[in-house]
């Protein structure tokens, strides 16, 4: 068995040509079903371990169409279409008879070019000046990150409606594992609903669909290895029981390292 929790939850067992069994860890509950980053997680591994891969994670749109119930799942990898230095795939996380999670993802073979980026990384302290603080002691899932909010944690029982849906913080794995794109897409859904923070208060919402670009490759990773990230994540519309919110994790010297953008249903 793998030595830390994620590697744990990632663990899958190859059966059918394409196909991988795992299985739910309580590890990583959420408020239902498990976090929808490790489940991303998952199906980005799934594509990882096929033999026919091709490439780095280049994006990643996962749509939660159901709640993945704690027990065993399949996952299906199903190659589109291999270019000359792309490829896509469709991947679908099976459980009693039915599709929970779909996925297309995008794996590609990156070259030297041209770059550069126009966005600028907020001017923030760095995370040892800051008290650690995290999510409420019910989300069982935060308990594997350390998080120290710079601005927009989420709101206590006394909080006001806040003008700003804007939220920084750092982030690390809190038993020091490096990271690598499994854990890079988890940690691209880290960031609570921005609804709590707007109403001051946590009410009924879950994404629908997660979208991750991959900017960084495997070397900006390990340049990273077990220090904290930086994450921004806003919304830009709330409206008629749906929002979005996108987000922009980098790494302390400052280089982009994804970003991401999702569809939160959410309740009065």
């Amino acid at each position: 068995m793998p030595d830390h929790p994620f590697d744990d939850a990632l663990e899958l067992r190859p059966t059918d040509p394409g196909w991988a069994r795992g299985h739910t860890r309580s590890q990583w509950a959420n408020m239902v079903g498990p976090f929808g980053g490790v489940t991303a997680a998952l199906l980005l591994r799934a594509v990882e371990n096929h033999p026919d891969r091709i490439g780095e994670p280049v994006s990643l749109t996962v749509n939660f169409t159901a709640p993945v119930a704690d027990g065993a799942f399949d996952i299906a990898c199903t190659i589109v279409r291999t270019n000359r230095t792309n490829q896509h795939w469709l991947v679908e996380l099976w459980q009693e008879g039915s599709v929970r999670t779909n996925a297309t993802a995008v794996f590609g073979i990156r070259r030297d070019t041209w770059s550069d980026t126009e966005l600028e990384p907020a001017a923030v302290p760095g995370p040892e000046g800051l008290a650690p603080t995290g999510l409420p002691e019910s989300i069982v899932w935060a308990h594997n990150y350390e998080m120290r909010y710079v601005e927009g944690a989420v709101p206590g029982d006394a909080a006001e409606p806040a003008p700003s849906s804007a939220t920084s913080l750092w982030v690390r794995d809190r038993r020091g594992r490096a990271l690598d794109f499994a854990a890079l897409t988890a940690m691209s859904d880290i960031f609570y609903p921005r609804v709590f923070l707007r109403r001051g208060a946590m009410s009924p919402a879950g994404t629908i669909s997660l979208t991750t670009y991959f900017h960084a490759d495997g070397p900006d990773l390990a340049a990273v290895d077990t220090d904290f990230i930086l994450g921004r994540a806003r919304a830009h519309r709330f409206s008629r029981g749906y929002f979005d919110q996108s987000a922009q994790i980098w790494s302390r010297a400052g280089e982009l390292l994804v970003t991401t953008h999702q569809l939160v249903y959410f309740k009065d």
